[in-house]
This record gives C-alpha cells, structure tokens and sequence, in this order.
C-alpha cells in the first residue's frame, strides 16, 4: 500500500538522521561524562602504553592478578593512537596529538563499531516478526545508542558482541527450515571473546546458546551432526582462550620483553614452561575478585532488585515497563494452561504458549537480568547489551507506537542529562587547561602547574597529553575531600614559595565552590565551564531559580594569587 511504502521512507529518512546524529555528535564532540571506566579501562591505559603519555593506571591493570584482558584496548584505543602517532611521525600533521584527537579516536572507531547493532537489528527483525525500520529508528533513537554507545565501555563491546551472537543464532532460510548451521565455529568464538572482555557475558550468551542448541537438536540431523556442531564450537572456544590468554600473559609479564632473548636460546618446550608457569587468565581473577562480596561492597552495594526497578526504566523507560508488563502477562496465561492440562489432561502433551509476541525474546531480555541482579552491584551501564532484544520486542506487534510521544521525551531528555550535562564540565576543562600548559613560555624560566581537582569525577590525566618525562604538570585528585583536607592541601600549594614561576589552579563545581571561600586564600582568574551537573554534590533548588543559577550548573577553574 502506498502509506506503507511511505511510512517505511520515512521510517529510513529518520533513520539516517539520527545516525548522522550519532556520528556528528561523537565528533563535535559529547562533553559528558558517564563513569570513569570508560577512560580508565581503555584509552588512559593505551594512552600510556603507546603514545607514552603521563596516565593514572587503573588497579585492573597494575595488580599481581590482573582483572581486564588487554586485548580489546590494544584492538581499539590502541590502534586508534597508534595510527595518530604513526601520522604524527610521517609528518602529515604537525599536531596529531592534542586532547581532541586524544579523546574522539577511540571514541569514533567505537561509534563506527555500534553501527554492528543497527546491522543486527536490521537482520533480526524479520525473523523475530518485527518491522525492520521501525526497529531501527526506535534503536538509533535510543539515547542508550546515542550517548552509552558511542563510549569506550567494555559495556559497550559486550553488547556488540551479544548482538552478532543473536544474529549467529537466529540464522534461517527464507523456507523455515533451518539453515545449514555453519556458524558453530563463530559461536564458540564469539562467545570466548566476550568472556575475556566481561565474564558477565554467560549471562547474555546463556539464553542463545540454548536456543542454538535447541534449533540443531531439532533440525532431527543424526546424533553424529549434533556432536560435529558442539565439538567444533568447544574447539573454537579454546583456541580463542589460547590467545587471550598468551597475549595478557605476554603483556602484563615480563615473559613478553625481558625473556625474549632467553627464549630465543631455549626449547619450544621451556617457552611453554615458563609461559604455563605465568599464565594470566583476567576473567578468572576478575570473578574472584568480583565474587567477593566484601570487594564488591568498595565499589558499592545496591539492593537486589536496582536493576529491575530502577536501572531498567533510567535507561529504557516505557519500554522497560512494556516488557515487565507482557512478561506478566505471559507467565500468567501459562500457569492457567499449565493447571489446565494438569486438571483435563493429566500430563503436559502440546504444552505450547500461543501468546501475543514472542516469549523467546523476552526471555533474552529477563534472564540475563536476573543473572545480574544476584550481583549486589549494580550499575545502569551493565544492562546497555539488552537494548537488541528490548527494541525487536517493542517492535514486534507495533507495542511501541502508542507510546512514541513518551519514548521521544524520554530520550531527548536523557540525552541531554547523560550526554550533555552529567560531569559535563570536566572534559572541556581539561581540553582548556593542556592549551593552557602548552602554550609557548621562555625557555629560561619554564612555569609549573598544579592543578588540584576536587568533587570531580576522576580526570582522565591522558587528555592533558603531558610526556611521560615531563614533570612541569602536576595533577592532584581530592575526589570527594572535606573541607578541611582541601584546605589544607590548597594553603600548602599556596604558601610553598621556594616554587618561583608556579601556577596553581583548583577545579570545583559550583556547588561546592563555597568550600573553596572559607579557606583563606584569594583566587585572580577564574573560568566558568557551563553545563556541568555533579549528582554527588547537586544544585539546591532554591539557588537554581536564583540568579545565581549558572554557577550551580558549572565547573571553577579557579587560579591562586600566590602574590597576596
């Protein structure tokens, strides 16, 4: 029908722009700040590595037993720095490496990589009987997509990655029969990645993997098949173990450097001796270290049912609600079918669930949520994967469509909240200050900076793209300090005279600038970084409707008179 075709223009008009969205907003670029992990788990650590950057190297990575596989930074952050650095030595510009090219490279490849997500989508919604247009506009609308998808989250690969092995799954012929399952290599594959990248991967991999396994025992292929399949995953799986596990052994020993020339001299079996001898395996360390439930409480505790009732709808709104809801809705038409067939039937012969959409789905959608409930620590970030399944859900049987007023509003807002405003202020102050320190000075008396920042998220120091040798930059985090510790620290940096051509700048919220005040020292320039919003220290209402009302929303670059 023409509406039909017009409606599916439209839909890929939409489409377009919002992706464009995503591209051009990774590039302008998004001055949020979501958690420190999407620094410090990729870029700060390669920026370190490869560009030999001053970094703050996070315990993940330094401890004897160390928790995050390197093979996803190197493959990401790291090739994007290796590449501004090769470009850098080639000539092809004079200044590849600046906080903006520190902060975009890694940042777009992951952008370009989230477009794996509108692909699946796009290959799925047939199969799962949803409208692959609608699917696609109601994913790249998403502020999930737009602002969680964009950044270096190992979250974020992890739901790439549960994204290829729904559509590895979920591969059929046109007829209805099942295709030649050829894809078991890639499971196994695809599968093990993902279990060095975050060992929470089982529970997103767990519900396909049965499916998968229910498809091939159903395809009623001989006994022989059905072993063919699983061994070749199972081998699969542990030749892609036998990377990860060489390549961490290699970096985070000194097997890799120092031994080489001891091993050049010896047996392939001492190699393999002293590697066995130091193998690494990050996921195992990460699930002892996150089994504990007393490492767990450092990082914060939160009721078992956060992601069900709070994380769920921040990230998802009404399409959260809708699952929960139809999910209901399901279990309780079973349970009925259930007692019938018990009570009329006495057995449980053609036990099958004709309900309205797919149950299938949502089970992709709950157990993997219920895996991570058991888990007392419970961010939002950890659910961003299940927006594949949400979206086919939603999409299937057009459930989304009365509600798109509520699902536009809804992510314009978060959007603005997460992309926009929430520890906004940081980034742009840490693009101004390596300008600052940068900037030309008399090779006779080189100045020194301090710079101290307190109530902040934690600044990733790569940004400040200061030489690893160069020790004319020194940067404090107070975090959260009190008063008192904060003034302490500053009098100090303000009465250390023996510094002669010292500049020394605070960065604070303006909530809490206050603080700042009651410590005696007097500031001569200050900047205003505007929009920052800090949820550990927010803006009173009554300020808000002040005309004071900036400052509350911003960040202080405050320098100190050391004069006075």
């Amino acid at each position: 029908s023409g509406g039909g075709a017009g409606a599916a223009m439209g839909a890929r008009g939409l489409w377009a722009l919002l992706a464009a969205l995503r591209a051009g907003w990774c590039l302008l670029p998004q001055a949020g700040y979501l958690h420190p992990d999407e620094f410090f788990q990729s870029p700060e650590v390669m920026a370190g590595d490869i560009l030999n950057l001053q970094v703050y190297y996070p315990w993940e990575f330094l401890s004897s037993s160390p928790c995050r596989t390197v093979v996803f930074p190197l493959m990401t952050s790291g090739v994007t720095y290796w590449v501004i650095k090769s470009l850098q030595q080639l000539d092809m510009c004079s200044s590849c490496i600046n906080s903006y090219t520190l902060l975009v490279s890694p940042r777009l490849l992951f952008t370009i990589f989230s477009f794996i997500l509108d692909y699946s989508v796009y290959r799925l919604a047939p199969f799962w009987e949803a409208d692959p247009w609608k699917a696609l506009v109601l994913l790249a609308g998403s502020y999930v997509t737009l602002v969680f998808y964009t950044r270096t989250f190992t979250n974020t690969l992890e739901g790439l990655l549960f994204a290829l092995l729904m559509v590895l799954v979920s591969s059929r012929k046109a007829g209805g029969s099942v295709a030649e399952l050829t894809s078991s290599p890639l499971i196994g594959i695809v599968t093990t990645a993902g279990f060095f990248n975050r060992p929470t991967f089982l529970a997103f991999a767990l519900m396909p993997l049965l499916y998968w396994a229910g498809l091939i025992v159903d395809s009623e292929k001989g006994i022989k098949t059905v072993i063919n399949h699983f061994l070749k995953l199972v081998l699969c799986a542990c030749f892609t173990a036998v990377v990860f596990i060489t390549a961490d052994t290699f970096y985070f020993t000194s097997v890799g450097l120092d031994n080489l020339y001891s091993i050049k001299n010896s047996s392939l079996l001492d190699v393999i001796g002293q590697l066995h001898e130091k193998m690494i395996v990050t996921p195992f360390n990460f699930l002892s270290y996150n089994l504990n439930p007393h490492n767990l409480a450092l990082h914060g505790s939160h009721p078992r049912v956060t992601h069900f009732t709070v994380n769920g709808i921040m990230l998802f709104g009404i399409l959260h609600i809708l699952a929960i809801s139809a999910g209901f809705k399901m279990l309780k038409k079973y349970i009925h079918q259930l007692i019938r067939v018990k009570l009329y039937y006495h057995g449980s012969s053609g036990l099958l669930v004709h309900s309205e959409g797919n149950p299938t789905l949502l089970l992709f959608y709950f157990v993997p949520l219920a895996f991570l409930s058991l888990f007392s620590h419970q961010e939002p970030r950890f659910l961003i994967p299940l927006i594949l399944p949400l979206v086919l859900f939603s999409t299937s049987q057009n459930r989304a469509v009365k509600w798109k007023h509520v699902i536009t509003i809804f992510n314009v807002l978060g959007a603005l909240l997460f992309g926009c405003l929430h520890q906004g202020g940081l980034i742009p102050c840490l693009f101004h200050l390596e300008q600052l320190t940068h900037s030309p000075e008399p090779s006779n008396d080189p100045r020194h900076y301090t710079l101290l920042f307190a109530h902040t998220y934690m600044p990733p120091r790569s940004l400040l793209n200061i030489k690893e040798r160069d020790t004319h930059i020194e940067v404090i985090d107070m975090a959260g300090s009190g008063e008192e510790t904060l003034c302490r620290i500053v009098g100090q940096r303000a009465n250390n005279f023996t510094c002669n051509n010292c500049h020394v700048f605070v960065i604070i919220p303006g909530t809490v600038r206050a603080t700042i005040t009651k410590c005696g020292v007097s500031f001569k320039n200050e900047t205003l970084i505007f929009p920052h919003l800090s949820m550990e220290d927010p803006p009173q209402l009554p300020f808000l409707f002040s005309g004071n009302w900036r400052s509350q929303l911003g960040l202080y670059i405050l320098q100190l008179d050391r004069d006075r």
